[in-house]
């Protein structure tokens, strides 16, 4: 039984944190720091410092994902873990910055406390997580690792400067022909430490979760067209306008999803109006519709019921109708005995935790492909994320980060 405590220094957290947060720092509080950019490429080079410093045998896969290896004694899969670098525009110092940073001080302080592991421990930071410059290639470090990358996409991906995914690899060193090196099939665990990004932790007062499993979710590009014609000569009877549609399908979604209850969830967050002047009818309306349950059966029949609303209302109202599905991710349930693993090890630091999933996706549903998968989060102040105001107190990451390094060592000691 291992009851011992693990110290981490709540200064070493800040310290990493804040000179992260200097590579793309934006304001006083935020970060902007996209993949392949040169703030990207100078703090995935700090990491490689860190990792170097404390001892573990660093490489930079094909791709741009940074590795630390802490060789293990024996034979077997590797136990990793981390998040990822890049930051929306603009983001905060914590969103999968907290996460690279855990996964380093964790390992360190496990490695100077207990030595040499019986499995391989490995640190990673991920190129790229939020699509925050290349739209199409979210998760892109994580798909790498798990052989989803496609040849096309080097071509096909482009940032809205019409920069090649491949042409920005290329520009901070990578040879963009190589990108299947990165794919690995001998990963057995993978453990991400992320702040939550919600308010359940705050609402319920614990630092720490343990997350069973990562929401589902579908984005849909919705286009009702109708037909243009002038705000004050066309008479209300015998409009073609797809405007009415849209309120009503906005209404029903969200609807849809506070009748089904927690945690379904759907939004819409995305809007544009052709030809958007003031004194026409619209001609065409184009939405996106973000829908999310962490359960597969649930999920569906909130689909389902979205589906079947969008159809009803463009015909009750003699408009065209065109759905585009462009992003369907399915629930990623996490191992239950890793699960457990992590819970017996909060306890074990007297750290309380409460179980509970996770409504964002994540670079773990990508890692579950090829490995047993667990999350583990820490509070976020007032729920926030994605933006400069995020944040998350020292304490609170101090009792994450003792959390993780205990399950790390639990797998791997």
């Amino acid at each position: 039984m291992l009851d011992d405590q693990i110290g981490i220094d709540p200064g070493a957290v800040e310290e990493a944190l804040r000179t992260l947060a200097g590579f793309g720092g934006y304001g006083e509080s935020g970060v902007w720091r996209v993949a392949y950019s040169p703030e990207w490429l100078a703090a995935q080079e700090q990491v490689e410092t860190w990792c170097s410093e404390a001892g573990l045998e660093v490489r930079r896969d094909a791709v741009g994902n940074v590795w630390g290896r802490f060789e293990g004694s024996e034979p077997g899969g590797v136990v990793a873990t981390g998040s990822h670098i890049d930051s929306q525009t603009p983001g905060g110092w914590f969103d999968g910055a907290l996460g690279v940073v855990s996964a380093f001080l964790a390992v360190k302080a496990l490695a100077e406390r207990y030595g040499q592991p019986r499995r391989t421990l490995e640190v990673v930071s991920l190129c790229e997580e939020e699509a925050s410059r290349f739209h199409s290639a979210q998760f892109w470090g994580s798909r790498a690792i798990t052989g989803e990358v496609r040849e096309r996409d080097l071509s096909d991906v482009r940032d809205a400067d019409g920069v090649t995914i491949g042409e920005a690899m290329a520009a901070v060193g990578l040879d963009p022909t190589r990108y299947r090196e990165a794919r690995r099939d001998d990963v057995d665990v993978f453990v991400e430490l992320h702040i939550e990004q919600g308010p359940r932790l705050e609402e319920a007062g614990y630092s720490v979760g343990i997350v069973d499993g990562i929401t589902g979710i579908r984005h849909y590009v919705i286009e009702l067209g109708g037909r243009s014609d002038h705000a004050g000569a066309r008479p209300m009877i015998g409009r073609r306008d797809p405007m009415p549609g849209v309120a009503e399908i906005v209404l029903g979604a969200i609807g849809n999803a506070l009748a089904m209850g927690a945690p379904a969830v759907t939004t819409v967050g995305r809007m544009a109006v052709e030809p958007n002047i003031p004194a026409a009818v619209p001609d065409r309306v184009i939405f996106t519709v973000d829908a999310r349950h962490p359960d597969p059966a649930q999920q569906e029949r909130l689909f389902a019921s979205h589906e079947s609303m969008f159809a009803r209302v463009a015909a009750e109202r003699g408009l065209d109708l065109a759905t585009r599905v462009v992003l369907d991710l399915p629930p990623a349930p996490c191992d239950p005995g890793l699960v457990e693993t992590f819970e017996a090890a909060a306890a074990e630091q007297g750290v309380p935790t409460m179980r509970m999933h996770s409504g964002a996706a994540h670079d773990t549903q990508r890692m579950s492909k090829i490995a047993r998968t667990v999350m583990v989060f820490v509070r976020s102040k007032d729920g926030r994320s994605h933006t400069p105001d995020e944040f998350t107190s020292t304490r609170d990451a101090v009792d994450g980060i003792r959390v993780l390094a205990a399950g790390l060592r639990r797998l791997a000691y």
